[in-house]
């Protein structure tokens, strides 16, 4: 799509501190950080929210929460934790419509989402 955000930062035009890529998924530092680690995994096809996830194909879908899990090894969240969690609409404070999840860790989060 072509004035997504995401979708630029996966075609090259936007600059983004990429921590593991794969054909299907990007990992990038997430430019306002909630926790000092704080990265967002995006597929790499466009869909606006997990509400189209079954637009991804089989494979995607089922290769998504190992690419989330293989980026939280990279970044050394494995022995002390991190929470993983998606925003769908405006009420939940999606900000950009395209499907990703954020990996926060390296420190105690709050009891609070």
């Amino acid at each position: 799509m072509s004035d997504c955000i995401f979708c630029k930062i996966v075609g090259g035009e936007i600059p983004a501190e990429v921590v593991h890529r794969t054909d299907r998924f990007v990992a990038f530092r997430d430019i306002s950080p909630k926790a000092p680690i704080h990265v967002l995994v995006i597929p790499v096809q466009h869909v606006a929210s997990i509400t189209e996830s079954a637009a991804l194909s089989a494979e995607a879908r089922q290769e998504m929460p190992v690419f989330i899990a293989e980026t939280a090894t990279i970044l050394g969240l494995d022995n002390s934790g991190y929470r993983v969690a998606t925003n769908h609409g405006d009420d939940a404070r999606q900000a950009v419509h395209h499907m990703h999840w954020h990996i926060l860790g390296g420190d105690l989060l709050s009891e609070s989402m």
